[in-house]
């Protein structure tokens, strides 16, 4: 237990008991169209698909206080005024309970008698989030109160309305019926959906501008229909649209009343749009305000979401798990973030506005590798989509927008790692269903209108594009970066105003990634997998052919006498070498040299590790992305040399690519390595909040490292490719089981101390019950395999030919 809170395991719940936490923690809601993001103190923001082109409520990013506006209630009693969550009056509160779950928050504050309960969560399949509202009377005398809900309205493009107030002043219009306030701005034109925030229960007044229940003067703080006790029941024209309810509430001692909110998405369809000049056609708002009216139907809708991922999770479970931190994060809260992560890629979190990047093409690849085990039939369709941004040389949009499915062409392409990364989610999706017409979809190119391509072909295609683009030293080229966005060796910026990322010419370019060439010789032996597992003998030893010739090149040409180099720049000078005087290893080309093969069988790749260890390394915060730190800025080297020292690109602790080491020590056996590795970067086991200040069951992009002024503290939490790879260090890498194309293979690496543990997996229809014994105390090697009572040979549990749905297994490990 922390500070500020505690992991209630059997709820699946992280539990803060105190608002003021270092940062704003947050939780997410949703998970198929309709999202919302909510912290401890009700915080955050809601929208659907897309949050740069469908955000349905508003909230000003880097803000003093910060996470001051979302979907907030207000207790006025007698003279004071309070929340429930402690935002926005930070009114001192008797009690105060934060229950982040899976898919839901359910907030509790108490003051002077009065409890307020607010349970927020999306329903599956719905688009809409519900505000189950409990007022409880603690105390032993009657109570009179007045309850407000508040949102503010975002016009939907959330780019234009924080930016275009010439226009958005003007266009902002509602309609109010009985309970019911309907967002419509730009609905009499080109829009044919609204937003609704209505009340289950009858109020006794609203508001819907926010002038009116603000203030202009007056804060979120101290709005002054709240201090006056009343709602205006004002009408916007334009200016600010808001949503607010009135509840008058008088409750006996030990009585309680509850009722709900509803804020939803609409969309007409082919309903007719108005019943009358300037009145909507409100059927479908009507509707759902109905159904959602009936307690039995929130109750029901609520414990859907709780089914939902109590069946998720059913499909990887591991007990009797001797490290509890491993166990938390890989039975609930990394999986809970890979869903995110999924469902988000690095477009809307605490720190991504949800304006700019949208869905990323070498993210979002990454992203299946953790969740493809959840939801497969949304993976295979995630593959197709991005496959679709792929371009016909091979280069692919770095980004799309998730509603439209175009490439970012402000960004365009030009990383030449992205190509790759769709070989990794594609076998990884093959390797988890066994569904190989995935390769026959047709998904075409985005310069190529209407071409039926299929998957296949875009892996080909990757393939080419890599072994067609190499430079001197017959490495990959980077364009304008590889997986470390900011190591820009063709940017040369001197202008502030650029981007690192886009400027530079790359055409001619002879600057190379070794990183680039690690992940070649992955995502080639991934496919010579594929081929040999389809009997495709001849694609896969032409694939074999390439692996050999790139691991040949990346041994003459990139090690560096202790580890590999890391790149060489535009005019072939070698950065990530003993030769630099600042940056002399990197851990990007370390990580994925040794888990593309090389140094295998010459001792280099042990080594490269050990040199990780030596000068990247450090037990309390992680690996550093580089040794020394560079203290300057290169003009040759782009955004990685200028943020400070420490932090970032600039050897700050990148926990995304820290898990790729863990992964390289389970290939040596090196079990307490692995462990102690994964702990270091594990929200779980951070000690120090006040220090650490980012959510303790969710992984960070970041931690300062001890390079930097402010060593372990975490920055850009939730939405982070750690989120995939470490549930694929700890199932696949520790626990060790794998899906494979015919079967489970399994391949522990655990500490030598560990007795053993118990993974209940689902597989293709099948729910394996997997018992690992380590009686001679060893990390790695598979003595025996023992399934439903018969001894097997090898590691691979094959998949049943007699329709069994369920099988025992006992593995022994001593090899």
């Amino acid at each position: 237990m922390s500070t500020y809170g505690y992991f209630d395991d059997p709820s699946r719940e992280f539990v803060i008991t105190r608002p003021d936490t270092p940062l704003p923690w947050l939780n997410y809601l949703g998970q198929d169209e309709y999202f919302g993001m909510v912290t401890q103190t009700s915080g955050g923001y809601s929208f659907w698909k897309d949050a740069k082109l469908r955000r349905l409520t508003r909230y000003r990013y880097n803000n003093n206080p910060m996470d001051n506006d979302g979907r907030f209630l207000y207790v006025k009693q007698g003279k004071s005024v309070w929340n429930p969550g402690w935002k926005p009056t930070r009114a001192k509160l008797d009690a105060f309970e934060c229950r982040h779950g899976l898919g839901y928050t359910r907030i509790t504050g108490r003051k002077d008698g009065i409890e307020v309960e607010q349970l927020m969560f999306v329903p599956p399949g719905e688009n809409l989030e519900i505000w189950k509202v409990t007022v409880r009377n603690k105390s032993r005398k009657p109570q009179k109160l007045s309850l407000f809900s508040y949102v503010e309205f975002c016009l939907f493009e959330a780019l234009n309305d924080m930016t275009n107030y010439q226009r958005t002043y003007s266009i902002g219009e509602v309609e109010i019926e009985g309970s019911a306030i309907y967002h419509k701005t730009e609905y009499r034109e080109r829009r044919n959906h609204y937003t609704l925030f209505g009340c289950t229960r009858k109020i006794d007044g609203y508001d819907t501008a926010r002038d009116a229940f603000v203030g202009v003067h007056n804060s979120l703080g101290d709005p002054q229909a709240v201090l006056a006790g009343k709602c205006t029941n004002s009408h916007a024209y334009g200016w600010n649209p808001i949503g607010a309810h009135q509840v008058n509430l008088s409750l006996k001692p030990g009585a309680e009343e509850t009722f709900a909110y509803v804020l939803a998405y609409v969309e007409q369809g082919d309903l007719p749009k108005f019943d009358a000049p300037f009145v909507m056609n409100k059927t479908k708002g009507r509707e759902i305000l109905e159904k959602f009216s009936d307690l039995a139907r929130v109750d029901a809708a609520f414990a859907s979401v709780q089914q939902r991922w109590a069946d998720l999770l059913s499909i990887y479970q591991a007990s009797k798990v001797p490290n509890a931190h491993l166990a938390r994060m890989v039975n609930t809260w990394n999986q809970a973030q890979c869903m995110a992560t999924f469902n988000l890629s690095r477009s809307a979190s605490g720190y991504e506005t949800g304006i700019g990047r949208g869905m990323g093409y070498r993210d979002s690849n990454q992203d299946i590798l953790g969740f493809v085990h959840l939801l497969p039939a949304r993976a295979r369709q995630r593959i197709l989509d991005i496959a679709s941004t792929q371009l016909t040389d091979g280069t692919c949009f770095h980004q799309y927008q998730p509603l439209t499915k175009k490439g970012n062409a402000d960004i365009g392409g030009g990383f030449n790692d992205d190509p790759l990364w769709l070989i990794l989610s594609t076998c990884a999706y093959i390797r988890e269903t066994g569904d190989t017409t995935i390769l026959d979809e047709p998904c075409g190119y985005a310069d190529k209108p209407g071409s039926k391509d299929s998957l296949l072909h875009h892996i080909e295609t990757s393939i080419t594009y890599t072994l067609n683009n190499r430079g001197p030293h017959g490495l990959p080229l980077i364009g304008h970066a590889d997986w470390n966005d900011c190591l820009n060796l063709n940017c040369f910026s001197k202008e502030p105003n650029e981007s690192f990322q886009c400027v530079g010419d790359i055409a001619g370019s002879k600057a190379e990634s070794v990183m680039i060439a690690g992940l070649f010789l992955y995502a080639a032996r991934d496919l010579v997998g594929l081929y040999q597992s389809m009997d495709r003998a001849g694609d896969a030893g032409r694939i074999q052919g390439h692996y050999d010739d790139m691991l040949k090149t990346v041994e003459e040409q990139a090690w560096d006498g202790s580890w590999y180099t890391r790149a060489f720049d535009a005019q072939g000078n070698p950065v990530g070498s003993k030769t630099c005087k600042e940056g002399k290893i990197f851990i990007e080309s370390q990580a994925w040299c040794v888990l593309g093969g090389a140094g295998l069988t010459n001792g280099r790749a042990k080594k490269a590790l050990q040199a990780v260890d030596k000068y990247l390394y450090t037990p309390e915060h992680g690996c550093a992305l580089q040794y020394p730190p560079y203290s300057e800025y290169h003009l040759e080297l782009g955004e990685v040399s200028s943020y400070p020292p420490g932090y970032k690109e600039n050897a700050g602790v990148f926990s995304h690519n820290n898990t790729w080491i863990h992964i390289g020590w389970t290939m040596f056996g090196e079990g307490e390595k692995a462990l102690e590795y994964y702990l270091s970067i594990c929200p779980s086991a951070k000690k120090d909040h006040d220090k650490y200040r980012s959510e303790p069951y969710v992984y960070a992009q970041m931690t300062a490292s001890q390079f930097s002024p402010t060593p372990g503290e975490g920055k850009n939490s939730w939405l982070t490719g750690t989120g995939a790879w470490s549930f694929v260090v700890a199932s696949q890498s520790i626990l060790g089981v794998q899906p494979d194309y015919h079967g489970l293979r399994i391949d522990p690496c655990i500490p030598k101390k560990w007795p053993g543990f118990t993974v209940q997996r689902k597989f293709r229809g099948v729910t394996y019950t997997i018992a690992v014994k380590n009686p001679k105390g060893k990390s790695k090697g598979v003595k025996s395999l023992v399934v439903d009572g018969q001894k097997l040979a090898g590691n691979v549990i094959p998949l049943p030919t007699d329709g069994r749905t369920a099988v025992t297994v006992e593995v022994t490990l001593g090899a």
